[in-house]
């Protein structure tokens, strides 16, 4: 669970462009920073938004965050972000098969959706573990190309039976 002693370390990931620029999106600032993270709890209490963070095992630091949004589709998106020196240890992967686990045992969603931006290969690596590619299409929020990537309930329940 996001909690405001997160702060020092939220605004750490969220002002690292080598986190940031994959995604595509600007760094953040102080301020900015504490807002999103403000919102993010506050949307924990009754939204279709679920962003949890993400802590070291056996420790209680943040070191990413991870969960649900809805897409422009409204259906279930996966999120994850990682600070740097987290990335290549296999979190990733870990963290997006638990939320498919997650999403279709608990929210009860059919299909599970990830967008990624094309030029971010990391996360087309994790997601290609997955899901399929359906379809690419301008970010206008992002201002970039978008590779959907998808995964329904019944292909999720043949690859784990």
């Amino acid at each position: 669970m996001l909690e405001a002693d997160d702060a020092n370390l939220f605004f750490k990931m969220m002002s690292d462009p080598s986190v940031m620029d994959p995604i595509p999106q600007k760094v953040f600032n102080r301020k900015e920073s504490d807002s999103k993270l403000a919102k993010l709890i506050e949307m924990e209490a009754g939204s279709d938004t679920r962003i949890w963070c993400v802590n070291e095992k056996g420790k209680d630091s943040l070191i990413g965050i991870c969960g649900f949004l809805k897409n422009d589709e409204n259906e279930e998106e996966l999120a994850y972000r990682f600070m740097e020196k987290y990335w290549g240890k296999g979190l990733g992967t870990e963290i997006a098969s638990a939320l498919i686990d997650y999403g279709f045992n608990m929210l009860k969603a059919d299909k599970i959706t990830a967008d990624v931006y094309v030029k971010n290969p990391k996360s087309e690596k994790i997601l290609n573990k997955f899901m399929s590619p359906v379809k690419e299409f301008y970010n206008p929020k992002d201002n970039c190309t978008d590779r959907r990537y998808e995964l329904s309930r019944e292909i999720w329940l043949q690859k784990t039976n």
